[in-house]
């Protein structure tokens, strides 16, 4: 017998007490409140089923999302393909007078494309970390392998990626190699792109940015660490195989996967560049939700009015 049978022959047994006994008594009887007695004194027919917990749904909701809403949301999420739930809410918020919050409009999407419910995870307890308290105090490097999709000619290009750790402000450039050389010259330009000035660049252990694991380059500088050391930059590596402490960075790539390479056709390395630098220009005045809805532009001038 499940429990809401349980609670309903209970009441029934109340009831039938009820009848020869008064209100107050029955109440003492069963440990209850006579306004307790009295609600299912009225509701009891004689039959168990009349005693069962009703339905505690509203008959109204005035703050429900109207109609004209839907389409407009509906046709925000058509143009992102259903998936960039950030970019179509910051649209709608923008130009549309979207007042809701991002959970709310979050909830309103699974509705509508009949999402089933998700299991919770077990979450991970990470050791305390502790954020870069200003603009380039700490930036993250990592390097993206662009999708052979995406490119008619086949060839191999890659991604060099910097993510400042405190503004989420990024940075990328388009390389035809994946090589201390590229790391360099993208170190260079990153310097000089940069709206702070960098005090320490995190990377993990690939041999672009590093020979540390290199058994007979080990002693021998790379132009990248070469370069860091030059214009006084820390240089830190991540522990091997622990690419979550590069998180942020990663975080973005998948960002820049959804919102950018699913997108791009490239015919050479210097159309892919110009295609992402028109993306590179636009991305960092997209919201974020660790910024608490802002872009990293706007957080950014908020640090630089007062440095």
């Amino acid at each position: 017998m499940d429990r809401i049978t349980q609670d309903s022959h209970h009441r029934q047994r109340m009831m039938i007490y009820r009848q020869t006994h008064t209100t107050t008594e029955t109440a003492i009887r069963y440990k209850t409140s006579r306004k307790t007695v009295i609600k299912w004194w009225k509701r009891w027919d004689g039959t168990p089923e009349s005693l069962r917990d009703r339905s505690r749904r509203p008959h109204n909701s005035p703050k429900k999302h109207s109609e004209k809403e839907l389409k407009q949301i509906r046709r925000k999420l058509k143009k992102h393909h259903w998936k960039d739930l950030l970019a179509a809410y910051q649209e709608m918020r923008d130009h549309h007078g979207y007042k809701r919050s991002y959970g709310s409009f979050k909830r309103i999407v699974r509705k509508l494309r009949g999402d089933a419910p998700k299991k919770k995870k077990k979450r991970r307890k990470n050791k305390p970390y502790q954020r870069a308290a200003y603009p380039g105090q700490k930036l993250q490097l990592d390097v993206k392998y662009v999708p052979v999709q995406c490119v008619v000619s086949g060839e191999k290009y890659y991604q060099f990626t910097a993510k400042d750790e405190c503004t989420r402000w990024t940075y990328r450039e388009m390389y035809a190699e994946r090589s201390t050389d590229s790391a360099h010259d993208f170190l260079l330009k990153l310097v000089e792109k940069a709206p702070f000035l960098i005090r320490e660049i995190q990377t993990d252990n690939g041999t672009e940015f590093t020979n540390a694991l290199l058994v007979v380059k080990a002693q021998h500088k790379t132009l990248f660490e070469e370069a860091l050391e030059r214009m006084g930059i820390l240089y830190h590596r991540i522990r091997i195989a622990t690419p979550r402490h590069n998180g942020k960075v990663e975080r973005q790539h998948r960002t820049d996967m959804l919102r950018f390479y699913d997108h791009l056709r490239m015919f050479s390395l210097a159309d892919g560049r110009k295609q992402l630098a028109v993306y590179q220009r636009k991305s960092n005045d997209y919201i974020m939700t660790c910024l608490g809805l802002r872009s990293p532009n706007q957080v950014l001038e908020d640090y630089l009015s007062v440095m």
